[in-house]
Parts: structure tokens; sequence; C-alpha cells
């Protein structure tokens, strides 16, 4: 993705978000809020390093499993 579109794309999270913010904050409890935003933004973070390719391939992640079942 090229620089041009990375920066596209942040100023449309960041609408959003103040959209969000300015809209459904007077419905939504600020905590709620809080914790959206804070969402969003490790969301953007993370999106980052992978675009820059400083996080990896976040595709390929594997979980693995610890239950025991059988």
């Amino acid at each position: 993705m090229s620089l041009i579109g990375l920066v596209i794309v942040l100023l449309v999270v960041g609408v959003l978000l103040w959209l969000a913010n300015t809209q459904l904050g007077q419905f939504v409890d600020p905590k709620i809020m809080k914790i959206i935003n804070v969402v969003v933004v490790i969301a953007v973070v993370l999106w980052l390093l992978a675009a820059f390719g400083l996080l990896g391939n976040i595709h390929n992640v594997r979980v693995p499993h610890l239950g025991g079942g059988g």
C-alpha cells in the first residue's frame, strides 16, 4: 500500500472515530466510548506495524491448543 493510501485510511479512521465520539458520545456511557477509542487505536497501530512489515504476517499466527479433551 502506498503512503497516500495509508494517509487516506488514517484520515478516514480518524473522522469515523471523531464522528462516533461526537454523535454517539451523548448516548453511550463515557467508559464504553473510552474502551472503543482504545480498541480502535490499538487496531490501527497493529495495522500500521503490519503495513510497514514490522509485525510480520499476522494472518498466519497460530494459537496453540491448550485444551485436554480427546
